[in-house]
């Protein structure tokens, strides 16, 4: 099978509980899209938060880079420090 994009895929069979497919059927009808779209994209999302996860900590701190806004962090840390 191959999808719009060019990338070839796998047919798979899973089991899921009754409630967790009547949800996934309701999801699906809601957005228009199909039940096999639906849990594609779920997929997707789930690696990208384990891959968000799973950063560097170079990448960690590219990220986060910027978000103190108290004054010199610094000067914050080693106050602190002193109080031990």
């Amino acid at each position: 099978m191959t999808r719009a994009r060019g990338t070839r895929t796998v047919r798979t069979v899973v089991a899921l509980d009754e409630d967790d497919k009547a949800w996934l059927d309701r999801q699906a009808a809601r957005r228009r899209l199909s039940m096999t779209e639906l849990v594609r994209e779920g997929v997707r999302l789930l690696r990208q938060h384990e891959r968000a996860k799973a950063s560097s900590p170079d990448d960690l701190l590219t990220r986060t880079r910027g978000l103190w806004r108290r004054g010199d962090g610094l000067r914050w840390q080693n106050r602190l420090r002193d109080e031990w």
